[in-house]
C-alpha cells in the first residue's frame, strides 16, 4: 500500500500500534498493522475487546447512587434523575459498536509528534479546489462532537453548496485525548499543541490552511495565529478565549455586553468548580473519572448550564436539541471511558493554568495576529460575546456573525449551521 497526495507516498515495513500508546493496554483494543511512511502516518483502526465493553455494563449497573438533591435545578450538580436516565440508557440500549463503525469508516491515522502519538481523522474532499481546514475540539469533547460536519464540509455539493464551500479536513484529537497518547512529560500545554499542529499539516503537505475552534480548541487555535506558524492563513473561534484573562477589562456599556459581562460572572462565581479541579488537581479526580462511569458522566455533564439542560432533556424526556441525542452524547462520553484519558485530558488545564499565570506575570501583551481571524458568537455559548468584546481582542476582525441558535458545542449540536459559518468564514482566504 502507497500513500498518495497530501499523505506523500511510499511505503516501508509493517509493523504495529503499541496500545498503550492511547491509554488503553493489551486486551482492550486491537488496532491494525500499519504501513509505514516517510513522514511517520500511519493508518489506525478501532476494534475494543467485547470484555471491555461488558465491563463498562457490568459497572454501570453496579452504580452506588447518591440521595436525590435538594433543589429543584442542577443548583447542587447533575440532577438524580437524568443520570440514573443516562445509566439505564447506557446499559441496557445503547450501542458502541455503532459508533466504533462509523469511526473505522473514516480515514484515520497516527503520527508521533515530539515525542507523543497524535491521532486524527484526514478527509480529502473530492474536489480539486478545496480548502485544508485543522478543526480542534475541546473538552468535555472529542472527534466525535464533529463527525456530523464531515459530509457537508468536505463533499458540499451533497449538501445544498457548491464545488467552492470544499474543504480537506483534519480533525486530530488533543494530546491526552481518546485515541492520542498521554504526554508523559510536563510542558503539553495549548502552544506545545498548537506547533503540534502546525507539524502534523505539515506532514500532510498543506502548505496554506486554515484552523477553528471552540473551548480548548479555540485556545490551541488562536495560540497558532500568535505564533505565526507557517501555512496557516486565517482562523475561525466560536469561544473568546481571551475573557479569561481580560474579561474585567472589556466594554459593558452595552445591553449585549452588559449581559455578556453577567455571563462570564456566573461562570466565574458557579461554574467554575470543575475548571479549577481540572487546573489545580487532575490526579485526584483521576480516581474516581477512571473508576466509575457514571462519575466520569456527571463530571463531563455537568460542564455548562446550557448544553446540561439540552442533555439533560435528551435523557429524561426523550427530546433531544438538534444533534445534542442520547446515542452522540455517549458517543462522546464511551469514548473517555474505553480510551482512559479523563484524567490526562484533565492534565490539559493543569499545564494551561500554569501556562497561563506565567504570561500575565511576565506582563507582556501576546503577540499580534497577522491572519484574517473570523468569529461566530452562539447565543448559548457560556458567555455570548457581542462584536466590541471580538473587536478588542482582534481588531481587524475578518469576519462576524451572531447567529440564532446554538450553544458550547455548535459543531455538535448544529452541524449544519456551523458548516454554513465555515463556508462564510473563510470564503475571502480561498
Amino acid at each position: 500500500m502507497a500513500f498518495t497526495g497530501a499523505m506523500g507516498e511510499g511505503a516501508g515495513a509493517s509493523s504495529a500500534v503499541s496500545p498503550s500508546s492511547s491509554g488503553l493496554t493489551k486486551g482492550d483494543v486491537v488496532m491494525s498493522t500499519i504501513i509505514e511512511t516517510p513522514t511517520g502516518i500511519r493508518p489506525f483502526h478501532i476494534d475494543i475487546a467485547d470484555e471491555q465493553i461488558d465491563d463498562l455494563r457490568r459497572r454501570v449497573a453496579a452504580t452506588r447512587w447518591p440521595t436525590k438533591e435538594l433543589v429543584p435545578d442542577r443548583a447542587q450538580g447533575v440532577q438524580l434523575s437524568t443520570a440514573q436516565a443516562l445509566a439505564q440508557y447506557w446499559s441496557e440500549e445503547y450501542d458502541w459498536r455503532r459508533c466504533e463503525a462509523r469511526l473505522n469508516a473514516l480515514p484515520q491515522f497516527t503520527t508521533e509528534i515530539d515525542g507523543v502519538e497524535i491521532h486524527f481523522i484526514h478527509v480529502r474532499s473530492r474536489h480539486q479546489n478545496a480548502l485544508p481546514l485543522i478543526m480542534t475540539h475541546g473538552w468535555p469533547g472529542s472527534v466525535v462532537e464533529m463527525l456530523e460536519t464531515i459530509g457537508p464540509l468536505t463533499d458540499p455539493t451533497a449538501y445544498g453548496g457548491t464545488p467552492e464551500d470544499a474543504f480537506h479536513l483534519v480533525l486530530p484529537s488533543l494530546p491526552g485525548y481518546g485515541f492520542s497518547a498521554q504526554p508523559s512529560e510536563l510542558g503539553w500545554d495549548a502552544g506545545r499543541t498548537a506547533r503540534a499542529w502546525a507539524e502534523l499539516m505539515r506532514r500532510l503537505g498543506y502548505s496554506r490552511y486554515v484552523g477553528q475552534g471552540g473551548d480548548v480548541g479555540a485556545l490551541v487555535t488562536d495560540l497558532m495565529g500568535r505564533q505565526s506558524v507557517e501555512g496557516l492563513i486565517g482562523y475561525h473561534l466560536s469561544l473568546l478565549t481571551a475573557v479569561l484573562a481580560i474579561g474585567d477589562h472589556l466594554p459593558k456599556e452595552a445591553e449585549k455586553e452588559r449581559v455578556a459581562a453577567e455571563a462570564f460572572g456566573t461562570f466565574r462565581q458557579d461554574g467554575f468548580g470543575y475548571f479549577l479541579e481540572m487546573a489545580t488537581r487532575p490526579q485526584t479526580i483521576g480516581y474516581s473519572l477512571l473508576d466509575s462511569p457514571v462519575g466520569l458522566a456527571a463530571w463531563m455533564l455537568d460542564h455548562d448550564t446550557d448544553s446540561y439542560y439540552k442533555i439533560s432533556r435528551a435523557f429524561v424526556d426523550s427530546e433531544p436539541v438538534g444533534n445534542l441525542t442520547r446515542d452522540h452524547v455517549l458517543d462522546n462520553i464511551t469514548l473517555y471511558w474505553l480510551t482512559r484519558t479523563a484524567d490526562s485530558a484533565a492534565r490539559s488545564y493543569w499545564e494551561d493554568a500554569r501556562a497561563l499565570a506565567a504570561a500575565l506575570a511576565s506582563g507582556q501583551a501576546p503577540p499580534p495576529v497577522t491572519v484574517p481571524v473570523g468569529f461566530t458568537t452562539f447565543p448559548d455559548e457560556i458567555w455570548a460575546s457581542p462584536r466590541s468584546w471580538v473587536e478588542a481582542v482582534y481588531p481587524d476582525l475578518a469576519y462576524f456573525n451572531e447567529v440564532d441558535r446554538g450553544g458550547h458545542f455548535a459543531a455538535w449540536e448544529e452541524p449544519e449551521l456551523f458548516t454554513s459559518e465555515m463556508r462564510a468564514a473563510f470564503k475571502s482566504v480561498r
